[in-house]
C-alpha cells in the first residue's frame, strides 16, 4: 500500500513539475516577445492599423501587465478606431471604442498621475464623446494637484482656449512661460497662441526667445524669417509682453 502510495505521489510531483516548468516557460516567453509586440504594434499604427495594432499591445499587456506606455497606446488604438467609427457615421460603434479608450488611458493614470500623453489622450476622448465638462476638469486636476510644470498649464491653456475662454487661456499660458522662461516649448506654445490671436509683436517676442533656447526649431525660423524677425545679434529683451 505504501509502495503504491509512494508511487502515485511521485507521479503527481513529476506532473506538477512539468506543468509548473511549462507554465514558467510559456511566462517567460511570452515576457520576451513583449519588446516585439510593442514593436509591431507601434509599426503598425505608424501603418495606420490600429486594429492590427491592438492586437499587439494586448498580447503586451497580457505578458507585462499595467505598463504605462502600453495602456496609452492600446487607449490610442481605440481613439483612432473610434475616429475611424465616425468618418463612416458608425456612431454607436465609435462611442463604444472612446469608452474603452478612456478606460485604458484611466488606468495608464492609475499607474503613472502625471502621465501627460495619457492626460492628453482622454481628454481627446472625452471631448470626441461631448463630454466637455469632463474634458476641463481633468485638465485643472491636473495643473492643480500634479505640481507646478510648465507643461500642465499649457495643457489647461488649450483645453481652456478650445472652449472659448481665451483670457483664461492666456492667463496659463503666461504661466507656463514664468514657470519655464527657459523652456523653448513654452514659448512656442506661447506665440503660437498669440498669432492665433493676431498679437503678432507679442509672438514674436517669443519666437526670439524661443529661437534663442533652441535655434534648430524649423517652424520657429521660419515663422521668424516670414516676419523679417530673424534675430541678427541675440540679446536679452527687457520685458515681456
Amino acid at each position: 500500500m505504501n509502495a503504491r502510495w509512494n508511487s502515485s505521489m511521485s507521479l503527481r510531483s513529476t506532473i506538477l513539475g512539468i506543468f509548473c516548468a511549462a507554465s514558467l516557460c510559456v511566462g517567460g516567453c511570452a515576457a520576451a516577445q513583449y519588446d516585439e509586440w510593442r514593436v509591431q504594434g507601434q509599426n503598425a499604427m505608424v501603418d495606420g492599423m490600429p486594429d492590427t495594432a491592438r492586437v499587439f499591445f494586448e498580447k503586451a499587456e497580457a505578458a507585462r501587465p499595467r505598463v504605462v506606455e502600453n495602456l496609452h497606446d492600446l487607449g490610442a488604438c481605440s481613439v483612432a478606431m473610434a475616429q475611424e467609427r465616425l468618418s463612416y457615421g458608425q456612431q454607436a460603434a465609435a462611442m463604444r471604442e472612446l469608452d474603452t479608450a478612456i478606460g485604458y488611458y484611466s488606468q495608464a493614470l492609475d499607474v503613472f498621475p502625471g502621465h501627460r500623453a495619457s492626460l492628453k489622450g482622454k481628454n481627446v476622448a472625452l471631448e470626441l464623446k461631448g463630454r466637455f465638462g469632463e474634458a476641463l476638469d481633468e485638465a485643472e486636476w491636473a495643473a492643480a494637484t500634479l505640481g507646478p510644470a510648465p507643461e500642465q498649464y499649457i495643457f489647461l491653456a488649450e483645453e481652456l482656449e478650445q472652449r472659448g475662454d481665451v483670457d483664461g487661456a492666456l492667463l496659463r499660458y503666461r504661466q507656463a512661460v514664468a514657470m519655464g522662461p527657459d523652456v523653448a516649448e513654452s514659448h512656442v506654445a506661447f506665440a503660437k497662441f498669440l498669432l492665433r490671436h493676431q498679437r503678432e509683436e507679442a509672438a514674436i517676442y517669443h519666437l526670439r526667445a524661443a529661437y534663442r533656447l533652441n535655434p534648430l526649431d524649423d517652424w520657429v525660423m521660419d515663422q521668424l524669417a516670414r516676419r523679417g524677425a530673424v534675430p541678427t545679434l541675440i540679446r536679452e529683451e527687457v520685458e515681456t509682453p
